[in-house]
């Protein structure tokens, strides 16, 4: 934001908006993944993703847009944990679940640092953040897309099917 000529208190605001609205999102995701398919709702979150961060670079950036722009970002942030959990829980029961979990947030982790890592490095090759915005949006599309065959079935279930398909 300072590359584009806003001032610092502009990004410490919208962090903040980020937060207040990670939990309304976070509540939010929970609530919708008692009543509809995860897999969907972690698909469109993450199509929903790509379409903000879209319409973030595409619109002139002023203070307005950018706490617009934090306020829908921060809806779908941590949105995915229930989704990701709840997907993890339901295939493969609780006997693993904080070991997968634990897998699925470390994973989570690593490429929230590699994203960030890139961005800067994108940035001090080429003056800019264009790049690193453009991969993101692809890349949020494309896991939008690897979701939506996932077989949320218990495991268990989906290994039985096979065999059974198999005899």
């Amino acid at each position: 934001l300072k590359d584009v000529g806003l001032e610092p208190i502009v990004a410490a605001t919208a962090i903040s908006v980020i937060g207040l609205f990670n939990m309304l999102g976070t509540w939010l995701s929970g609530w919708l993944a008692d009543r509809y398919r995860k897999k969907y709702l972690l698909g469109s979150l993450y199509l929903m993703r790509s379409v903000i961060f879209l319409v973030f670079i595409m619109v002139p950036v002023t203070p307005v847009s950018v706490y617009i722009f934090a306020a829908c970002i921060g809806l779908l942030w941590l949105a995915t944990v229930p989704l990701t959990s709840g997907i993890v829980f339901g295939m493969f029961g609780p006997r693993y679940m904080a070991t997968l979990y634990g897998i699925v947030f470390f994973s989570h982790q690593v490429g929230s640092f590699t994203s960030v890592w890139l961005g800067g490095i994108i940035r001090d090759i080429n003056g800019s953040y264009d790049l690193a915005w453009w991969i993101i949006i692809v890349v949020g599309a494309l896991a939008s897309f690897l979701h939506w065959p996932i077989d949320e079935r218990p495991v268990a279930e989906v290994v039985a099917d096979r065999k059974g398909a198999a005899a």
